[in-house]
């Protein structure tokens, strides 16, 4: 049982609509370090969204995901056999799309090509690849209503396996999905990183054969408790990066500094962690302390934009932003559908 206070109203809406806010801000400081951002932007507790305000591949992806797991669920109960058609079909169609021209992560574009033919999907995931670009757009795994605890975590994996094969992709994404689902839930930011290190102590030894099926004999591992136990174990050492930075919280510090750039998938949910948790009650500037790092910082931001609108629901978000954030009719009608 989690202790909880009362589910988040509107917390899917808040969820992807924070998501997109956070791609947009960060969307025109990635590349560049802090000095260069703070020459550009000015003061980071003032930066502006852009106008208009477009987002990059992380919000499309999560999209993407998003439709795929509402067409899977309409055929009935969410399995990996209903799931990975849809999102195959999704996947290759975001790739081929004239919008997707704001610089796509390299394994993403390899690994949707392969999924173009009619190869097991496992021979098409980049098995090296450990890149963010696993969990920068899993929040809706965390936010579908009705799904077991198996569900969730298979289908976070799965989603993430398609493209990127390593052990701490699937991992961190089912960590972060179960960062998003536990804030909806109403649990307290206080205790959060305690609950994700208790999830993945927990987890360390599962492999979800019936989603990921022999994924990991691509990887080399003598065992798929050996493969997974890889990725949780970096996943629980990213997280103690979190818990000792917040022991000296320093928000005028780049949070890349103490938890990590976030090219990674375990670095990425990491430091959204550090930026949410340093702000968990005023979810603008946490979004702009994730903007302005040193690393990724379209996908830290849009993390922290996930875990701050789960745990604060739509009115999180001033109106003015909300209502010009670009795809806006499709986050809101995946928001309203699971907030129902």
């Amino acid at each position: 049982m989690i202790p909880t206070r009362t589910s988040t109203p509107l917390a899917a809406t808040g969820t992807l609509t924070g998501l997109a806010l956070g791609d947009a801000l960060g969307f025109p400081t990635e590349f560049d370090d802090v000095p260069s951002i703070l020459a550009k932007c000015g003061p980071w507790r003032q930066m502006r969204l852009p106008e208009p305000a477009f987002v990059t591949d992380d919000t499309q992806m999560t999209l993407a995901l998003g439709r795929a797991i509402r067409t899977a669920v309409d055929e009935g109960l969410l399995t990996p056999e209903r799931l990975v058609a849809p999102l195959r079909e999704e996947f290759v169609d975001w790739s081929r799309s004239p919008e997707n021209n704001r610089a796509p992560g390299r394994t993403c574009m390899t690994a949707c090509g392969l999924l173009a033919g009619d190869r097991p999907w496992q021979e098409a995931s980049q098995i090296g690849s450990k890149g963010c670009g696993a969990n920068m757009r899993v929040a809706p795994v965390g936010l579908v209503p009705g799904l077991s605890e198996e569900q969730r975590s298979g289908a976070a994996q799965l989603q993430a396996a398609l493209t990127h094969g390593h052990p701490t992709a699937l991992a961190a994404s089912d960590l972060t999905a179960r960062a998003v689902f536990l804030l909806a839930r109403g649990a307290e930011p206080m205790g959060l990183i305690g609950r994700l290190r208790s999830y993945a102590y927990e987890n360390g030894d599962r492999y979800p054969h019936r989603w990921l099926g022999d994924l990991w004999r691509y990887a080399g591992d003598p065992s798929p408790e050996a493969y997974i136990r890889r990725g949780w174990d970096e996943c629980l050492t990213a997280l103690d990066t979190v818990q000792e930075a917040l022991r000296h919280p320093s928000p005028e510090t780049d949070p890349c500094e103490r938890t990590g750039d976030g090219w990674i998938a375990e670095e990425a949910i990491a430091t959204a962690l550090h930026c949410f948790l340093l702000f968990p009650g005023d979810p603008v500037t946490a979004l702009r302390r994730a903007a302005c790092t040193r690393g990724d910082s379209d996908s830290l931001s849009c993390l922290t934009g996930a875990l701050a609108g789960a745990h604060l629901g739509a009115a999180a978000w001033p109106q003015e932003w909300a209502e010009r954030i670009e795809y806006r009719s499709d986050l809101l009608s995946l928001g309203a559908l699971w907030d129902a």
